[in-house]
């Protein structure tokens, strides 16, 4: 076995991913971090997998740079896609990911999440009971997927008829943030950032002749800026929309698909979640920990660095591998197996330091109330089929799970 671990991490190409790694990459992942875990690829691109290492690179913003202007160039080209991803929060260092993220942040407060509350629990029980009508259920299209679409609607304050395209827009432009884009995702994405972009415009538009009440529309929020006169450009406010709405959607998604399908295959910790509707808090942080929904994170070294006893020169492209530090040993006791109840649970799913994701708290509360509800309503819930993956690397979740509700 050990062998056959050393062979795994010796020819793992991200670029070149095999059906069994789409399965299931963490074999894979454990053998990287045995064997190789500062793994140089082909690409040139080093390729991390223990947890200290992450928290390393997350933390010194310094020598790791978030900014994506060097490394998406020769990827996009002069293209709409390139604008965004170089645009939006994630993609920025200090000083302008710390303006825009306290813009950002002052619209996500705990008070207007907590304000959310009643508008989650109302729509997810809608969602359940068209669930019960129907007598079955798809569980993405007819209840993850559905879920942070509506919220983040909520957030913009977008008209609900105006709602459709917006998934198949969040889908394409993240689709197109891949290690290898194809011509014709590359040509999905672009598309969907110049229409989401152009409806934008409108939305802003119309927002600026009658804002919302900025304590609950994040828009209005941005439009507006801060008291001491702080804020958004045109472009960024654009594009952070754009983003809000991509950081939001497929990774909480995912959480919810992740999370009940990981229920259904740990019976045994579906019957204590069941009977003990308390541990719903620690049961997602074990969800976001044992399936991160986003498995890959990216920074550019700035300076000559040392990492992991491996000395890396500027300019090198570094790939942090979420899914593999989440099941770190050195970390997690006993890291390949579900827990509901585990305590300490400090997962990086949402990253850490200066760029941990802006909208965490939101997440929680979405998969709180989502798969609480949903357990509640239909205890005796079962996977009737076999799940569709979504053919991701980046981001791991099932594009389909046929699910009966007993």
């Amino acid at each position: 076995m050990n062998a056959d671990a050393k062979e795994l991490a010796k020819s793992f190409d991200l670029e070149k991913p095999t059906p069994e790694f789409y399965d299931n990459p963490y074999p894979t992942y454990r053998a990287l971090r045995e064997n190789e875990p500062v793994k140089r690829l082909p690409s040139g691109t080093v390729f991390l997998t223990r947890y200290d290492d992450l928290v390393t690179t997350y933390k010194n913003t310094k020598s790791f740079s978030s900014d994506k202007k060097r490394e998406f160039a020769p990827k996009y080209g002069d293209t709409p896609l390139y604008e965004h991803h170089t645009t939006s929060l994630v993609f920025n260092d200090p000083p302008s990911h710390t303006r825009v993220r306290r813009l950002i942040m002052g619209a996500l407060s705990p008070r207007a999440i907590a304000g959310m509350e009643g508008d989650l629990i109302k729509l997810v029980d809608g969602l359940l009971d068209a669930i019960a009508a129907k007598g079955a259920c798809e569980l993405i299209e007819d209840f993850a997927a559905s879920i942070p679409i509506e919220v983040i609607g909520n957030l913009l304050d977008v008209p609900h008829e105006e709602r459709g395209p917006l998934r198949d827009w969040s889908l394409a432009i993240l689709g197109a943030l891949e290690p290898v884009v194809s011509p014709e995702a590359a040509a999905r994405g672009n598309k969907a950032v110049e229409d989401f972009l152009a409806y934008l415009e409108t939305l802003v538009a119309r927002r600026r002749q009658k804002p919302g009440n900025p304590e609950r529309d994040v828009l209005t929020r941005l439009i507006q800026g801060e008291e001491n006169g702080e804020r958004l450009t045109e472009k960024e406010l654009l594009h952070n929309c754009i983003f809000l709405l991509n950081a939001g959607h497929e990774t909480t998604t995912n959480l919810i698909g992740n999370g009940l399908v990981a229920l259904d295959h740990h019976p045994e910790q579906k019957q204590r979640l069941i009977g003990n509707p308390g541990l719903i808090k620690t049961a997602i942080e074990e969800m976001l920990r044992y399936e991160s929904s986003n498995q890959l994170g990216n920074r550019m070294t700035t300076e000559r660095v040392e990492l992991g006893g491996v000395m890396l020169d500027a300019g090198t492209s570094v790939t942090l591998c979420i899914g593999a530090a989440n099941r770190d040993p050195a970390q997690f006791p006993e890291p390949e197996s579900f827990d509901i109840a585990r305590t300490p649970n400090r997962h990086l799913a949402f990253a850490t330091g200066a760029h941990q994701c802006a909208g965490m708290a939101l997440a929680r509360l979405e998969g709180a109330i989502a798969i609480s509800r949903f357990l509640a309503r239909f205890p005796n819930y079962a996977v009737s089929g076999k799940p569709v993956r979504g053919g991701r690397v980046r981001f791991r979740g099932f594009l389909s799970v046929p699910c009966s509700i007993g």
